[in-house]
């Protein structure tokens, strides 16, 4: 299990690492400036390997161009990152970022709760463009959170699974226990709402035993 730092702001990617984030995502949505510059601060102040993610309106974010506007934003960072984040309306530019040499994080970020078989097809679906697939979702109770582990437990593939808002904040810590390779912190402002910061879920990781 990995732990990403979601950075709105270049000037917390030492801090990041410092603190002990084994990935950087620049939210570059989140950002005001030009993308390859932000990227560049980025890459100056750490080590640690990038996800770039241009998160749409549809999906919790600001990004609201079209899927060709998109690519050419990812295009112009495509020389400082690793990793892409790529949600599903903008999976046809999956193929030629991936034939760039970067992995393919597919995404879906939605406010309500997917049942079990949804959320199988969506990973299968995911799976035929993304490198890892990405599902994050709003149970609204722990009974369809049991349904989230449960998902997450099953699926062998690179996965990564997470809960939106405060309510079930706990999920973030509990799902990478049933498999989930990512979790996503904060350092300076949260990018989504529930965050861990990064030094507390070292401490949840290293307290749990998660490798």
């Amino acid at each position: 299990m990995k732990i990403v730092a979601a950075l709105t702001d270049p000037a917390d990617a030492a801090r990041a690492q410092e603190q002990g984030a084994d990935l950087i995502e620049i939210r570059f949505d989140l950002m005001e400036g030009d993308p390859p510059e932000l990227a560049e601060m980025v890459t100056t102040r750490c080590t640690l390997p990038v996800i770039a993610t241009f998160r749409s309106l549809q999906e919790g974010g600001r990004y609201a161009g079209t899927p060709e506007e998109w690519f050419e934003r990812v295009k112009s960072v495509l020389p400082f990152v690793d990793f892409v984040d790529v949600e599903r309306r903008f999976s046809q530019c999956a193929g030629a970022i991936r034939q760039e040499g970067k992995v393919v994080i597919a995404s879906y970020h939605s406010d309500r709760m997917p049942n079990l078989y949804e959320l199988f097809d969506l990973e299968r679906t995911m799976r035929q463009y993304g490198d890892i697939v990405k599902i994050i979702v709003t149970p609204q109770d722990r009974g369809e959170l049991i349904d989230l582990i449960t998902f997450t437990n099953a699926v062998t593939g690179p996965l990564c699974t997470g809960v939106m808002g405060d309510e079930l904040r706990s999920a973030r810590a509990i799902l990478p226990v049933f498999g989930s390779d990512l979790a996503y912190c904060r350092v300076g402002q949260p990018t989504s709402a529930g965050q861990y910061s990064i030094e507390e879920f070292v401490r949840l990781r290293d307290l749990l035993g998660m490798e």
